[in-house]
């Protein structure tokens, strides 16, 4: 299994894209926490395929069963294992791929490293539909965070250079997360999603695919969360966001941007809130400083490729005649992985969050 090791959760992932069910099992939840499985199947609604022409045909309900770990409704102490059970698998549209590695994705690499025994269909455990597990673990610490006042949310900031409007970093109402997830094309500014949508369908008309950024938000946190160095809240989080097939680059506050810019500039200058607590003017830091949350909102963006499965021929090798070759994939891929992503990132941030939201409960 493929693990996500913190201080206190441990999330283990499980099956492959066509095998009989993909799942998790999640250890270290706090004892005797509600979840809402209607809740949690809305959560995992988001990122399921088959909705629309920018997606997969493929149709997954994509309903978790739990086997262990709750009780009447209740986390219970014992590890939640849940699974998703795959129902709409077409795995003879990978047949070539066993000797034809697809550029761009990882069936060369897996098939060195497990010496051609890798399952290639539907990508295996490399495939994008890997990241529903993730959603199942990630939607159910963001509702044990929600209940300490703790939130977290995101849009599409970008596709295939198109930009969305961006979160104001000081100030993020509750509100706009909940609008946000209540659109089936998840950004702020309706005319934007309108370009990128347009994009993606013409990318998709011409049999290739593009790619963007999500801009993700945490509030609530309190400040000192998080530790200096290899155990900072950039370091937890970006370890777990990496584990997000496509995702390529993550970048905390003002990111790359900051390095074109003055210390006078990018620093945050700091004054007192009529509450008595000490706030920044500005949130250039991303709401971390030291690897410790300041009290901001905590903000980053991910940047996720373009999709590597296209039907437009692509240049490659046949394995077993040691040659160069055209490889043309055929079967059902997103012209564009960035929407059905959102929640993956948000699933990512809510497990990184929760498990360092524990150090302080349990004292450690």
């Amino acid at each position: 299994m493929s693990s996500i090791i913190g201080n206190h959760l441990k999330v283990s992932i499980f099956g492959q894209s066509h095998a009989p069910g993909i799942g998790c099992v999640i250890d270290g939840l706090p004892s005797g926490e509600p979840i809402n499985m209607t809740e949690l199947e809305a959560f995992l609604a988001r990122r399921a395929p088959g909705k629309d022409p920018l997606s997969t045909a493929r149709k997954e309900a994509d309903k978790p069963e739990f086997v262990s770990g709750i009780l009447d409704g209740h986390t219970c102490g014992a590890p939640v294992c849940a699974i998703i059970y795959n129902t709409d698998q077409h795995s003879k549209d990978y047949s070539e791929i066993a000797d034809k590695p697809r550029p761009g994705h990882a069936d060369y690499t897996a098939h060195i490293k497990y010496g051609g025994a890798q399952d290639v269909r539907g990508g295996g455990h490399f495939s994008g539909r890997l990241t529903a597990p993730i959603c199942i673990a990630g939607g159910i610490a963001q509702q044990i965070l929600a209940r300490r006042g703790i939130r977290v949310g995101a849009h599409i900031y970008a596709v295939n250079g198109v930009y969305d409007d961006a979160f104001d970093p000081c100030d993020i109402p509750v509100s706009v997360f909940d609008a946000v997830a209540q659109k089936k094309f998840p950004v702020l500014n309706d005319e934007k999603g309108a370009e990128m949508q347009a994009r993606i369908l013409a990318a998709k008309a011409e049999l290739d695919s593009v790619g963007g950024i999500i801009e993700c938000a945490v509030t609530g946190l309190p400040v000192g969360i998080g530790d200096p160095m290899f155990d900072g809240m950039e370091n937890r989080l970006a370890r777990i966001l990496f584990g997000v097939p496509a995702v390529k680059g993550v970048e905390f506050g003002d990111g790359f941007a900051a390095a074109a810019k003055r210390g006078s500039e990018n620093n945050d200058a700091m004054e007192y809130a009529p509450d008595g607590s000490v706030r920044m003017k500005t949130n250039h830091a991303g709401g971390i400083l030291g690897g410790i949350t300041t009290g901001m909102p905590l903000w980053f963006r991910c940047a996720l490729k373009p999709t590597p499965s296209i039907a437009r021929e692509q240049e490659t090798v046949s394995l077993s005649k040691g040659k160069n070759a055209i490889l043309a994939i055929h079967g059902r891929h997103d012209p564009c992985i960035v929407q059905r992503a959102v929640p993956v990132i948000i699933a990512a941030a809510a497990i990184g969050i929760l498990d360092a939201v524990l150090d302080t409960e349990r004292n450690f």
